[in-house]
């Protein structure tokens, strides 16, 4: 793998090394790719076919595949600011529903507040690096 890489010209970054989280948004990512059912079982027969694979996964990924974090709408929607009143609109059928038949619900309906600023991992308030910084 590194002949590889230094054949392509890519300097290796090795500044923590056997650390699988070095970027947890790439991480997150590339494990949506990778469980994707069109996921390739083979290498690609060449770049041409290894770009038009990557460009179909990116359409999907920003243009259909919805995101739990940002409240189930596309990214494309969320960048164009189309999230906020399919929220809206999500909130109000919601309400109604439970109007219409409250004995479904035990209680509150669905929270599809607009999310102002998304994170990865919410609850982790500390990663490692600034675990180490602090030491």
């Amino acid at each position: 793998m590194l002949a590889t890489l230094q054949e392509l010209g890519v300097v290796p970054s090795f500044s923590r090394p056997s650390v699988s989280n070095d970027n947890p948004y790439s991480e997150s990512l590339f494990r949506t790719l990778k469980y994707r059912s069109e996921y390739p079982e083979k290498a690609f027969q060449g770049i041409v076919s290894a770009r038009e694979w990557v460009a179909g996964f990116t359409k999907w990924y920003n243009e259909e595949h919805r995101h739990s974090s940002i409240k189930f709408v596309t990214p494309a929607q969320r960048h164009q600011g189309l999230d906020i009143e399919i929220l809206l609109k999500r909130t109000e059928v919601y309400t109604k529903a439970k109007e219409q038949n409250p004995c479904r619900w035990t209680g509150k309906i669905k929270n599809w507040e607009h999310e102002k600023e998304v994170k990865l991992n919410p609850g982790n308030a500390t990663t490692e690096s600034n675990k180490c910084e602090a030491a």
